[in-house]
């Protein structure tokens, strides 16, 4: 058993990351930090304002991108009658918002009910694959707290020879005085840390399975 200062340390220790979790998380987990890349991935269940940050982002001349891709499952639970492929929407808008057609790449992901991200990720890198595409770095654009697991995620992915930025974004009026105050935030929040988390200490071996599925020689390289 821990003596008298022994317990105190373990408490002070543990209220110190309580309350820097409390204040700090959403922050840690929401890092905005893009790379020169060439290769812009939007997680398409962002929806249509998701899709028009996207072409913003892509449209930006000091960017040098030229392959965005729309990649994501179907909306909606596996009961419903009604159901679209985000990616297919996403691509869509982001036509419409004015970026060429040559240069969106439409990645549908598997259909599952968890390990979604995961799923996305696998699809778009597939995708580029499939034009002989093989990006030195891409920047994953995704909404509020997710993006530090999005991140790691699709850096296991692609692997060691694609270097992964993210781009932490939100729609007007997402962000309040405090997280706690809103059910959403809080909910994501919560969802997000257990989520990272567990991406980051057991992952459920999907980091050696993408090792084991190297890109294949590619007819083409980014520039």
């Amino acid at each position: 058993m821990p003596t008298r200062w022994g317990c105190l340390l373990l408490v002070s220790v543990t209220g110190m990351l309580v309350v820097s979790w409390w204040f700090g998380a959403e922050a840690f987990l929401s890092p905005n930090e893009p790379l020169p890349a060439e290769v812009l991935v939007l997680e398409a269940w962002t929806g249509p304002d998701g899709a028009a940050a996207a072409a913003a982002e892509f449209k930006q001349p000091n960017n040098s991108y030229e392959y965005i891709v729309a990649a994501g499952g179907l909306a909606g639970e596996f009961w419903a009658k009604r159901r679209w492929s985000y990616s297919e929407v996403a691509a869509r808008d982001l036509r419409r918002s004015g970026v060429p057609e040559d240069h969106i790449v439409e990645a549908q992901a598997d259909d599952v009910a968890s390990q979604r991200t995961y799923e996305t990720a696998v699809a778009a890198r597939h995708a580029l694959e499939a034009k002989g595409i093989r990006p030195r770095a891409v920047n994953i654009l995704t909404l509020g707290a997710h993006a530090r697991r999005s991140r790691l995620v699709f850096a296991k992915v692609f692997g060691p020879e694609t270097r992964v930025g993210v781009i932490s974004w939100a729609p007007t009026g997402y962000y309040g005085p405090q997280w706690w105050h809103s059910s959403l935030r809080a909910d994501t929040l919560i969802k997000e840390t257990v989520g990272y988390l567990y991406e980051l200490l057991l992952d459920s071996g999907r980091s050696s399975h993408a090792e084991s599925n190297q890109h294949k020689p590619s007819t083409q390289t980014a520039q």
